[in-house]
């Protein structure tokens, strides 16, 4: 196989699109997006969608292709990558898939687990449990039937959550007994590269990059799509928090102060998913790009 798929993850704010952008030109190839918000057209400052500019050096797959409307799930990602992906290698040997996503990076290098199927009067009735008790009920209900998976979701992630509950209630097993699916085959190379930082320069560069999202807009942002605050993709970081600002439940300076706050704690979360896989190389995000490169024609030699 000599197509390789170069993967550049690390926590958010820590530069991944610029790396990105400088590898893609010089190996004159392509970026697939596997950051999952970025999918949304109706979504640009409060996911850091790549600037126009940015977007014009270098041709992107993936970003604001979808409506916050439309139904698209990781498996949908997953089977749309690798078609994708098996037109850009046709073309060039090498491609750059880079994002935040931990799940989605994975769906494309390594398959998705194999679930049950879900009986629909079972979530309908999670949502009616949701929708009156709220999430600490689900969280309560998920610590009993999984604690495993409990100790390591993110709990505020209500999606994440229901379809835990979902999976364990369905098959009468812990959803966390699914997640044992072998790796699968994929007909090219994978590289992958990580950048991090020391904790303190990681949250300065996210407190820096939520003034700016707020600098652009973000308000009036989240503003335009208040009608549509109960869909899925819009449960994320950045525009909760704002929501709660327009409702009035919390004042301009609080709600930014929860983003970087909860944007902190993504980050967390997210290198702790990204330091499980042993496949992935780190760099320190000041190191320099020649290093990188070297380091992926040694790999592919």
């Amino acid at each position: 196989m000599n197509n390789t798929l170069i993967v550049i993850v690390g926590p958010t704010a820590i530069g991944k699109t610029s790396l990105s952008l400088t590898l893609a030109k010089h190996f004159n190839c392509e970026i697939v997006s596997a950051d999952s918000k970025q999918f949304y057209k109706e979504m640009s400052i409060g996911t850091a969608v790549p600037s126009l500019d940015e977007l014009k050096q270098v041709r992107h797959h993936f970003i604001q292709h979808k409506s916050i409307k439309e139904l698209y799930t990781v498996g949908d990602f997953e089977k749309d990558a690798l078609e994708r992906l098996n037109t850009l290698f046709a073309n060039n040997t090498y491609t750059i898939l880079v994002g935040g996503s931990g799940l989605y990076v994975d769906a494309v290098t390594k398959g998705l687990d194999s679930f049950p199927e879900v009986d629909t009067e079972i979530r309908e009735k999670l949502k009616s449990t949701y929708k009156n008790s709220g999430i600490e009920s689900l969280q309560n209900k998920l610590k009993v039937l999984d604690p495993n998976y409990y100790n390591k979701v993110d709990l505020q992630n209500t999606h994440r959550v229901m379809r835990a509950l979902e999976v364990c209630i369905s098959s009468g097993k812990p959803y966390s007994s699914f997640l044992t699916t072998p790796k699968k085959n994929r007909p090219f190379n994978i590289i992958k590269i990580g950048i991090t930082a020391d904790r303190q320069v990681i949250y300065d560069r996210i407190n820096e990059r939520v003034d700016i999202m707020i600098e652009k807009g973000l308000v009036n942002e989240v503003k335009n799509l208040y009608d549509n605050r109960s869909l899925n993709a819009l449960n994320t970081v950045g525009y909760k928090e704002i929501f709660n600002y327009l409702d009035g439940t919390w004042d301009l300076n609080f709600a930014i102060s929860e983003i970087k706050k909860n944007t902190r704690r993504f980050a967390k979360r997210q290198l702790t998913w990204f330091r499980k896989d042993p496949d992935i190389k780190w760099f320190d995000y000041k190191e320099e790009a020649l290093s990188i490169v070297n380091y992926i024609n040694k790999k592919t030699q």
